[in-house]
């Protein structure tokens, strides 16, 4: 199960995340979120520090995973070269789009930064969902994304601490594979390991499980994905 910490940005607290057995780590990149990114400094916390991963003792097991968390830019109906723009200077992986991003825009987007820019970039569509009607809305982005992220259906945009009903999902037949999101918190552990559906990918984190807005409470963390992973 892949596991998405989002929405940091503080350069402390992201390493502090990503010592824990994590995949990804998400940083949003829209203003009006109170978890944007927008000041240079916290670029040194989200282009990995490969060397940190070295720095192991004879005889010990490593500190962390072998490899950094892979690196996700979050945007909402962002200007494409804005897009681009972020993914060079911030190293990103993977782009995350939370607004209404058509399939011509992705596949766009796409071919201008792989491979000139990212080669292997992914790209994650997010969809709020209350019902098996929303869940339609796929279709149009099948082919065209590499994963989609399931989010509650609310007024924002994501980071809303709010779950949906997840049993809707069992009227989903499409084939890309999909992360889990919407208030998953640390008294879930149970709910996501009984979750089992075809295309499920993994869970993503985020504002339940922290502290103050963009950060994140590791001793949380580390006790819920202790009970996920075992």
């Amino acid at each position: 199960m892949l596991i998405k910490v989002c929405g940091m940005r503080e350069p402390d607290n992201i390493h502090a995340v990503e010592q824990l057995d994590v995949d990804m780590i998400g940083f949003i990149f829209w203003p009006d979120s109170p978890r944007y990114v927008s000041s240079i400094r916290s670029r040194a916390g989200i282009i990995p520090d490969y060397t940190s991963f070295k720095e192991e003792l004879p005889g010990k097991a490593p500190a962390c995973n072998s490899t950094p968390a892979a690196r996700v830019g979050v945007f909402v109906d962002d200007m494409p070269q804005n897009i681009v723009t972020r993914v060079y200077n911030y190293g990103l992986q993977y782009v995350q789009l939370h607004g209404h991003e058509s399939p011509v825009m992705i596949d766009n987007l796409r071919r201008t930064l792989d491979p000139d820019i990212r080669f292997g970039i992914r790209i994650i569509k997010a969809l709020s969902i209350a019902s098996a009607e929303d869940l339609k809305r796929c279709q149009e982005y099948e082919g065209h994304v590499d994963m989609f992220l399931f989010d509650t259906k609310c007024a924002c945009v994501g980071g809303s601490g709010e779950q949906f009903d997840w049993s809707v999902l069992s009227h989903y037949d499409g084939h890309t594979p999909f992360l889990l999101s919407g208030g998953i918190g640390p008294d879930d552990a149970a709910r996501v390991k009984a979750f089992s559906y075809p295309r499920f990918a993994g869970i993503d984190l985020n504002s339940r499980f922290e502290t103050l807005p963009a950060v994140k409470d590791v001793e949380a963390l580390r006790k819920f994905i202790a009970e996920i992973r075992n």
